[in-house]
């Protein structure tokens, strides 16, 4: 018998969303052994309270992480595409971070399963002067896409500067492991996310050392030759890093 299953997260890019449910579907559909092909219908399904599951956020992402990376879990391509995802939407951040592409995005990958991404958006800070919380109460709002590469690491760090007040968090599973900390803010505002991917969910992937190959801008980008460029810093071989820019 089939299981219903319900995520519950609560971000401001609905239309990305919707657009990667539909694709989602669609393949479901496509492979489903339940599709009666003869005459193009699904087999009737009768589903009760009992085959109903509500998911947190986090484990939603990792129980369907093709609804927000492309790719099934035993895909070796997934590591490379949540990657792709955070950067791309890093460097077009969602209407309630900026309302164009960032101007900067800096990525540096220290191992196959390891990155971390800063670019110079920061959300506003509440009443106190501290940055608004989003999931389960981290300082990782949930309209940046790297909320659902949080889901799926071990370990996160959270950095975030604006106005002369930096605050840093880590994260397990995208759970706070304990409350912000102050630091020392440089001049600017940004946002730097270090990412541990979980290598026991990421048991057959590693990202790719063809940085260029990654489509940076994806479907909804209306502006491809827009401002802003990324940085890729590969120290996987040890030293400075090899050192690529995107636009």
């Amino acid at each position: 018998m089939d299981v219903v299953q319900f995520t519950d997260r609560r971000s401001s890019d609905i239309g990305s969303e919707l657009r990667r449910f539909i694709d989602y579907m669609s393949v479901m559909v496509e492979n489903s052994p339940q599709l009666d092909g003869s005459v193009g219908r699904m087999a009737e399904n009768t589903y009760d309270a009992a085959e109903i599951q509500v998911l947190e956020f986090d484990d939603g992402v990792r129980a369907r992480p093709g609804m927000y990376f492309g790719v099934a879990q035993e895909d070796p391509r997934l590591a490379t595409q949540v990657l792709s995802r955070v950067v791309g939407h890093a460097l077009h951040p969602a209407s309630g971070v900026a309302p164009s592409h960032s101007l900067w995005v800096i990525v540096e990958i220290s191992a196959d399963l390891a990155f971390s991404v800063a670019d110079d958006h920061a959300g506003p800070l509440d009443e106190q002067g501290r940055p608004r919380l989003g999931y389960y109460g981290s300082i990782l709002g949930g309209e940046r896409w790297l909320s659902a590469a949080a889901a799926v690491s071990s370990r996160a760090v959270v950095e975030v500067w604006r106005e002369g007040r930096g605050f840093r968090q880590e994260l397990l599973r995208l759970r706070p492991a304990a409350a912000p900390e102050e630091f020392q803010a440089p001049p600017d505002c940004g946002t730097r996310v270090s990412f541990e991917l979980d290598p026991a969910y990421f048991s057959c992937s590693a990202i790719t050392r063809d940085l260029g190959s990654l489509d940076l801008h994806g479907p909804d980008c209306a502006e491809r030759a827009g401002p802003g460029y990324v940085t890729f810093r590969d120290h996987r071989d040890g030293g400075a890093g090899a050192e690529c820019r995107r636009w």
